[in-house]
Parts: C-alpha cells; sequence; structure tokens
C-alpha cells in the first residue's frame, strides 16, 4: 500500500465532503495550495504533524487521514 496516496485520496474526499477548495484549505492551514495539490495527487509525504494539521483544517481526526479505503 502507498501511503502517500492513500492519504491523498483520503485528504481529497474528505475536502470535497466538506464542500471546501484547495484554496480554503490553504486559508485554513497555511499550506499552499500547490502542497494541497501534490499531497492529493500522492506527491508529498507529509509528516505526522503536517497530518493533524491539515485533519484540523478539514474539522476531522487525523486517523481519517490514514484509514485504509479498500483500493490498494
Amino acid at each position: 500500500m502507498d501511503m502517500r496516496k492513500l492519504v491523498g485520496r483520503n485528504f481529497a474526499r474528505l475536502r470535497q465532503e466538506k464542500g471546501l477548495t484547495q484554496e480554503d484549505v490553504e486559508a485554513r492551514s497555511g499550506f499552499s495550495q500547490q502542497y494541497i495539490s501534490g499531497l492529493e495527487r500522492g506527491r508529498r509525504n507529509p509528516t505526522v504533524i503536517t497530518l493533524y494539521e491539515l485533519a484540523q483544517a478539514l474539522g476531522v481526526s487525523h486517523e481519517e487521514l490514514v484509514r485504509a479505503d479498500g483500493r490498494d
């Protein structure tokens, strides 16, 4: 399982479920839209702290970002 892709898929899904754009998350988290885009495409390797901060910006648990989705 590629954790970068899993986190990216989960993050994109949760962001969309919340009705947020990448720019909205940028404003809430301080991470650039470019970083968020790379994360969603599975090209970033976020730290545990980054995952926690991004989860806070979405209003979800950090555990939701690493939960297996059955696609791998």
